[in-house]
């Protein structure tokens, strides 16, 4: 299944301004939407599953690998998509969730994690040990980060035995962590171009300690930030003059491209920038279960109008019960009074609410 995307990130590498669209949500109806598109306009559908959707134990879907694997496939089946046109994708693969546990104990399980998802077919595999572990000392070091995921390519190698030459990998992480800014951002710096050439040099010297040279030919891209993010209110907009000398660096190797996390709300004309300045692989998630809540609440509206009050599904405040019931995904986020708060649980564009679409009272 890689084969597609190799086949884009080689022509972007010849000098054609193409990229793809990294869809990560596990939504279904956003991931029906997205293989819909494809179908539509021949492009490939990526389709990318983070490690807190869906782990060996399931994550906060209830999903493992093979589970989320069957319901893409499942989907593109509903909507007359080919198989041979989905590339299935694992996003922050490590030792984020367990980060609260010692370094030694979270490896083995993000040990474990790689290995579900290599074995259930995933191609695109994106190796991020950039967390702390409770008893590691930080900041952790570009050789520490680097080690870590050397290993968890290893175990990827070993998981997808005779398939392993399918693998794509890639490196690196984006500022904030996995799941989005913590707090109000205030500025927002690219990467520097010293910085992504040392996570570079790191990880190709501890592919080479693992044995993996092979598998280094087959590290695609890396994750670098060109200054683009959003938080609970505001959304930073990509600027390619603040960003001109990081995006020299993806032209040093004949490869790699970047890839970029966060693009969500970009305008369309500063995605066309961003791959022009070879951010070739555009993620966006938060972005797309925005819309579908946009689309749902005003449902939820039209019924208030149309419905009588016995009949409403009372899906907004539903939502709003569960997320206060259980407020473990947004509370570290939302900052303000109850007001604010409220607001935020609604309408943020950091879009906590995504946490609770599985939830059996929302489902229902």
């Amino acid at each position: 299944m890689s084969r597609a995307l190799l086949d884009v990130l080689r022509r972007h590498k010849a000098g054609e301004p193409i990229g793809v669209t990294s869809v990560c949500s596990a939504h279904p109806l956003v991931i029906e939407a997205a293989l819909q598109q494809a179908r539509e306009d021949g492009s490939i559908a990526l389709i990318e599953a983070t490690s807190n959707q869906v782990d060996q134990f399931g994550g906060y879907t209830g999903m493992v690998p093979t589970e989320f694997r069957d319901l893409v496939f499942e989907l593109a089946g509903r909507v007359g998509l080919a198989e041979e046109r989905i590339v299935l994708a694992g996003d922050h693969l490590g030792p984020n969730t367990w980060r609260a546990k010692p370094a030694d104990e979270a490896m083995v399980l993000a040990d474990d994690l790689v290995a579900a998802y290599a074995a259930a077919g995933y191609t695109k595999i994106h190796l991020d040990c950039s967390m702390a572990c409770a008893d590691d000392a930080v900041p952790l070091t570009d050789a520490t980060v680097a080690a870590r995921s050397a290993r968890l390519a290893a175990a990827a190698e070993e998981a997808a035995g005779d398939r392993r030459a399918e693998l794509v990998f890639v490196i690196g992480t984006e500022v904030p962590v996995p799941g989005g800014a913590h707090e109000r951002i205030d500025a927002l710096t690219p990467t520097a171009p010293d910085a992504a050439r040392a996570t570079l040099d790191a990880h190709r010297d501890a592919f080479a300690a693992h044995n993996l040279d092979e598998a280094w030919q087959r590290v695609v891209a890396l994750v670098v930030q060109p200054g683009v993010e959003f938080d609970s209110d505001q959304v930073f907009d990509y600027d390619p003059s603040r960003a001109g000398a990081l995006s020299a660096v993806a032209e040093d190797d004949p490869n790699l491209v970047f890839e970029a996390h966060s693009t969500d709300y970009q305008l369309r004309e500063r995605l066309a920038e961003l791959v022009r300045d070879h951010w070739a692989i555009l993620k966006v998630g938060p972005g797309l279960t925005f819309a579908l809540r946009e689309a749902l609440f005003a449902l939820a509206s039209i019924e208030d109008e149309l419905v009588p009050e016995a009949g409403r599904s009372r899906l907004v405040e539903t939502v709003d019960r569960v997320m206060v019931e259980q407020p473990k995904w947004w509370s570290g986020y939302y900052e303000g009074d109850q007001h604010a708060q409220r607001l935020a649980r609604r309408y943020s564009y950091s879009d906590r609410l995504r946490y609770y679409w599985p939830q059996p009272d929302i489902v229902a």
